[in-house]
C-alpha cells in the first residue's frame, strides 16, 4: 500500500451508478492504470469527543476541518502494521500527516496515553490532537476499494469505494471487516486526488458523462443516519441546558436535510 507519510492535494468526490462506472473506465483506460493491489478493503476507525463534535462540525462545511483515524489495508493482527492519520482540509486543499505503528501500539497509545518509541514532528501534532480533543474511538468504517493512477503521471489518482459498512461495536480492526451498509446507498464513491488541478482530457470526459462532484462523508452520512439518533436520546435523558437544547436542535435540523 502507499507508505506516504505526508500528502497535500485536492480531493473531488463524484457519486456515480453502475452505468456511469462502465462508460468511465471505458474512457480512461488508455490514461490510466488500476494499481498492483486490484480491489482490497480498507478498514477504519474514527475517533471523536464524547458529543461528536469534530464529525457535527464538519457536516456544516466550514472551511476548516480535521479528523483522527486509525487505518489498515485489510484485517490486521495485533502485530501488524496500520496508520494513524490526522486529515486536516482547507477549502478543497487536503493535508494528511499519518505514522505507521503495529496495531497494538497504536492502541496503546490511543487508549492508555502509552506513547510510541517514535519521535517527530507528525507525532507532536497528533499529540496537540488528542489533549485538545480528548477523542476516544466511536465508530468502525470499512469499504472495498479499486485504485487506479495515471500513465503520465502518478500523482494523479482515482480511488472507487463500494460495500461501505459500519459498526459502532467491537470497535477494533482486528475483529473482522464486517458491518452493516449505508442505507439506500447503491452508488460507488469516486474521488479524484491530483496536486494539482485535473489534466484537460479529464476534465472533458467527466463533462461528456455528466458526472459532477459532489459533497460526501461517509463517517457523516453514518453519523446521520444512526449515530445521530444515538446522541438524541442522550440528550433527551440530560438536564435542558441550554447547551443541550442548541445540540438537540442542530440534530433535528440534519434529520430533516
Amino acid at each position: 500500500m502507499n507508505n506516504n507519510y505526508v500528502f497535500e492535494r485536492v480531493e473531488k468526490k463524484y457519486l456515480i451508478s453502475d452505468k456511469k462506472l462502465n462508460l468511465l473506465i471505458k474512457h480512461i483506460e488508455p490514461y490510466m492504470t488500476i494499481d498492483k493491489y486490484g480491489i482490497h478493503t480498507i478498514c477504519n476507525i474514527y475517533y471523536d469527543t464524547d458529543i461528536y463534535d469534530l464529525i457535527r462540525n464538519s457536516i456544516e462545511k466550514p472551511s476548516y476541518k480535521e479528523k483522527l483515524r486509525l487505518r489498515s489495508y485489510g484485517i490486521p493482527n495485533k502485530n501488524d502494521e496500520v496508520f494513524l492519520e490526522l486529515k486536516k482540509k482547507y477549502d478543497n486543499t487536503v493535508f494528511k500527516r499519518r505514522i505507521s505503528l503495529t496495531l497494538k501500539e497504536a492502541e496503546a497509545y490511543l487508549e492508555s496515553g502509552i506513547k510510541p518509541r517514535k519521535e517527530g514532528q507528525i507525532l507532536r501534532e497528533i499529540d496537540y490532537f488528542i489533549n485538545f480533543y480528548k477523542p476516544e474511538k466511536k465508530i468502525f468504517i470499512a469499504y472495498d476499494r479499486i485504485a487506479l493512477f495515471g500513465n503520465e503521471d502518478a500523482n494523479l489518482r482515482i480511488t472507487l469505494d463500494m460495500n461501505i459498512r459500519s459498526r459502532i461495536h467491537n470497535l477494533d480492526l482486528s475483529k473482522g471487516d464486517y458491518g452493516k451498509n449505508i442505507d439506500n446507498f447503491n452508488n460507488y464513491l469516486m474521488e479524484i486526488k491530483t496536486p494539482c488541478t485535473l489534466p484537460l482530457w479529464l476534465v472533458n470526459i467527466l463533462s461528456e458523462l455528466e458526472i459532477y462532484p459532489v459533497s460526501f462523508s461517509k463517517y457523516g452520512a453514518i453519523y446521520k443516519q444512526d449515530l445521530a439518533k444515538e446522541r438524541f436520546n442522550q440528550i433527551i435523558y440530560s438536564r435542558e441546558s441550554e447547551k443541550f437544547m442548541t445540540e438537540w436542535r442542530n440534530i433535528k435540523c440534519l434529520q430533516v436535510s
